[in-house]
């Protein structure tokens, strides 16, 4: 992020550096405009979503905490855990699937405010977006992970991607590898039917919500200004190619082939769909004031992010209905996608260089 971060400011300071030759005659409206202008929408929809994903991150703790008990009670013995009492075993892990995957969009919504918002990002690296200190020691999430049992997980990357990655077997440290957890019955263990460790499920389910009412919290001081709204729009934009290339390699794309933990439950195409919402969200709020700098680039703006969530919308829709995308394909649609966010990102950065709003550090 702080490299995206770079990146756009230099852009910034370019669009600004050209402005005396490109602005219009219009006169840029005066300071307290920019201060005065109505941001209490984005407050509301930061808290409305950041609300309902606290309860569904509490549902997962709580579904969590089942699995938990039934593995005490049979003194983690997970063989015959899953012997005895695999029914309820499965019953508690498919609560914590479906309170995951009520809680990862519900993020995916404003992970455009919180990453693009500096006083907020640091809870997108713990929550979604931070490496593992083994793949990033650089982007890593700045937390360590203290199970229940006293093991302490040094690094281990952001929550969602720890709890995904027990949930769904994809990181073989956080299963058991030596039992059979044949979830359906069926006498054939497909994907996702593992034995989840549940003390990393227990404590990464805990941390996760721990995280998020932190991050409540965090929103109920905040009040958004122009330039943080500017910032997160500039910031997240054309994050594009990333979204993209996580997609590309994740099994919704390269299917067996795929190392990659996390992405697995849901694709990569929904939650970038979520993400332009939220900045659409943003956009709205400050377009009036983007109007009294250069009426037809601020409705550009907004048919250029309306047409950039269209677009992924659609690709979305055919893999759903069973189109199986290429990776050859995945990177040519993502570097159209990234084009049309980079186009969208210029015209962003010369209304704030009009307006003379500096961008949050």
């Amino acid at each position: 992020m702080q490299r995206i971060f770079a990146f756009v400011m230099a852009a910034l300071l370019l669009v600004a550096g050209c402005q005396a030759a490109t602005s219009p005659s219009a006169e840029a409206p005066g300071r307290s405009a920019v201060e005065t202008v109505d941001l209490s929408e984005i407050k509301r929809y930061l808290q409305a979503n950041v609300q309902a994903l606290e309860e569904a991150a509490s549902a997962l703790a709580a579904a969590s905490d089942r699995y938990y008990a039934l593995a005490s009670e049979a003194n983690f013995d997970y063989a015959a855990l899953w012997q005895r009492r695999s029914a309820e075993a499965v019953e508690a892990l498919m609560a914590a699937r479906t309170a995951w995957m009520t809680a990862s969009p519900l993020y995916e919504k404003v992970e455009g405010i919180v990453a693009g918002t500096p006083a907020l990002a640091t809870f997108d690296v713990i929550l979604d977006a931070g490496a593992s200190g083994e793949e990033d020691p650089e982007n890593a999430a700045p937390i360590d992970l203290t199970l229940p049992d006293g093991r302490i997980l040094p690094r281990p990357g952001n929550l969602f991607g720890v709890t995904e990655s027990t949930l769904w077997g994809t990181d073989p440290d956080y299963v058991l590898a030596d039992v059979t957890a044949d979830w359906d019955g069926d006498g054939a263990l497909g994907f996702g039917e593992v034995a989840p460790d549940a003390n990393v499920l227990k404590g990464g389910a805990d941390a996760l919500y721990q995280y998020v009412v932190e991050l409540s919290q965090a929103v109920e001081a905040w009040e958004p200004t122009t330039a943080e709204a500017f910032t997160a729009l500039i910031v997240m934009t054309p994050t594009m190619s990333e979204y993209f290339a996580s997609w590309r390699d994740s099994r919704f794309v390269a299917r067996e082939a795929s190392t990659q933990r996390d992405f697995v439950a849901i694709s990569r195409l929904a939650d970038i769909q979520d993400i332009l919402g939220g900045l659409e969200v943003v956009y709205a709020q400050v377009r009036p004031l983007a109007e009294t700098a250069n009426p037809e680039q601020a409705a550009q703006i907004a048919a250029g992010l309306s047409a950039l969530k269209s677009f992924v919308a659609d690709i979305y829709a055919q893999e759903q209905a069973g189109r199986r995308y290429t990776p050859e394909e995945a990177d040519i649609l993502g570097a159209e996608a990234q084009n049309r966010a980079t186009a969208i990102t210029g015209q962003i950065s010369q209304i704030a260089a009009e307006l003379g709003i500096e961008l949050v550090e």
